[in-house]
């Protein structure tokens, strides 16, 4: 089987998956963003098409006040007794919890809540039995991966929190994952934090508690000693095995925007690795440990064709699917028709933790041409490339006292710039056109006829290693004032 990595482009980090007869299902982290935990499912594990979230209702997730990067963290998916289970954290409140369904396509439960700390959490069921892992600090405050026994129902502990392996040394251990595999147990983890020395690790022992033995050629995955490789930040891994028997590893890992450009700003990625075990019983993964941006394997349907989307509108997305909001949306400050977008602004900006009118999509490739006809009342409405809320470009139609104008704007940090202004007169619309690249973003307007350049801006201010975080570039339409209302239309992001 030959493909390309990443499997899932843009923003969708910390995957995890499982397999349910001939259908693999993948969740990722959400932080802020709404609805939680985007589903999505595949037969070939290359090809995946989203089906939904987890975390559809408020009542699932406080999302209110919660900065970028906070909210829901890292999520695990199981298959349990005919029974989904997705458990993850919300980081903002400090607590794990699980929600389930009986229908993947349909509503999951209200939240579940564990008393046991840490993030990243596990569950592993066997015997009838349930446990939950996270990483953290156990009963007698002995840090490393934590494991207890829940009651499924309720949540409640059967037995103390106790760590179970502390890892290989390195710095942050997390996301962990319990399998059992030809009799033996294997517990999966991540070091080194999710940047560029992050890694995957794993031990393996007699019994679910432990003791384990820590793989001796640990990490066995990790791009961190490649520099000047595109993919880079390869790491928090979960393990599935094919209708084949073959053993693949879904994982994160991040594209940089040059060679020599140490920067990132499409977010952490969903990456597919091949891994094999040897007769002893330990696995390898990948290229000598390493993940590629292709892989030509022996494992795997060979006829399968590796499918891309190039072109986004209105038209063939879905506002529940692809879509998502800044935190818990007020609902009455949106109108989705299948080929327009009204919305109404507030006072609420772009800038704080709170729900500005706002929608968006992943950036999913660096090269791409996005555009959208815009028309305004009052305030002020357009495209904002949109990393957290002190770092994002802005290309807008706005109200001024001498008509319309549209304005490049450029935040970054405490740095808030209107670098460019191009008078509409009374004209209250105009097509907006973004031209992005792996270096620049270029700020266009085509009007009475004409188009014209306002400016460009370097990629590298909206990535993480300049705003911090986990997060990614979001295309995002938005409006913003008590009277503002703006209609959107011809909407098209094209990969090129």
């Amino acid at each position: 089987m030959k493909y390309n990595n990443p499997v899932v482009k843009g923003f969708y980090p910390d995957p995890s998956v499982c397999k349910v007869e001939d259908t693999y299902y993948l969740v990722c982290s959400s932080f802020q963003y709404f609805p939680g935990v985007p589903i999505f499912e595949s037969k070939d594990l290359v090809n995946w098409t989203q089906i939904g979230h987890c975390l559809t209702r408020e009542s699932q997730v406080q999302l209110g006040q919660v900065g970028s990067s906070g909210g829901v963290f890292a999520p695990t998916i199981r298959y349990n007794n005919g029974r989904f289970y997705m458990t993850t954290t919300n980081d903002s409140t400090r607590q794990n919890f699980y929600v389930w369904t009986d229908d993947i396509y349909g509503e999951w439960s209200e939240p579940i809540y564990v008393e046991q700390g840490g993030i990243d959490p596990d569950l592993y069921f066997e015997a009838g039995k349930a446990f939950f892992m996270s990483n953290g600090k156990d009963d007698n405050g002995i840090g490393g991966i934590v494991q207890c026994e829940i009651d499924i129902v309720t949540g409640s502990k059967l037995s103390p929190s106790r760590s179970i392996w502390q890892g290989t040394g390195g710095r942050y251990l997390e996301s962990p994952h319990l399998y059992k595999i030809n009799g033996r147990y294997y517990l999966m983890a991540a070091e080194g934090g999710t940047e560029y020395g992050h890694m995957v690790i794993y031990a393996r022992g007699e019994a679910i508690s432990g003791p384990f033995e820590a793989y001796p050629n640990n990490p066995v995955l990790t791009n961190r000693n490649l520099g000047g490789y595109e993919l880079q930040g390869v790491g928090h891994g979960d393990l599935v095995q094919d209708n084949d028997g073959n053993w693949w590893m879904l994982h994160l890992g991040f594209r940089q925007i040059g060679r020599w450009l140490t920067y990132h700003h499409l977010g952490r990625e969903v990456f597919l690795t091949p891994v094999a075990f040897g007769e002893d019983g330990w696995f390898t993964a990948g290229h000598n440990g390493t993940t590629l941006t292709s892989f030509d394997t022996d494992g795997g349907t060979a006829s399968v064709i590796q499918q891309e989307k190039k072109l986004f509108t209105f038209e063939n997305t879905d506002w529940s699917l692809d879509w998502c909001y800044l935190r818990h949306p007020v609902a009455e400050n949106y109108l989705l028709e299948s080929d327009k977008l009204t919305l109404k602004g507030t006072a609420v900006t772009l800038d704080v933790p709170a729900s500005p009118t706002f929608i968006g999509l992943r950036q999913r490739d660096f090269n791409a041409v996005i555009s959208c006809d815009v028309s305004l009342a009052h305030g002020e409405a357009g495209i904002t490339l949109y990393m957290d809320e002190n770092h994002h470009y802005d290309l807008a139609i706005r109200k001024a006292e001498t008509g319309y104008q549209v304005i490049e704007r450029l935040n970054v940090g405490d740095v808030k710039s209107i670098e460019h202004a191009i008078d509409l007169g009374s004209d209250n619309h105009a097509t907006l056109i973004i031209q992005a690249s792996h270096e620049r973003y270029s700020f266009l307007i085509q009007a009475k006829g004409k188009e014209t350049l306002l400016g460009t801006a370097q990629t590298r201010y909206l990535s993480s290693e300049v705003a911090g975080g986990f997060t990614g570039v979001l295309i995002g339409l938005y409006a913003y004032g008590e009277e503002a209302k703006a209609e959107f239309s011809n909407f098209k992001c094209e990969y090129l």
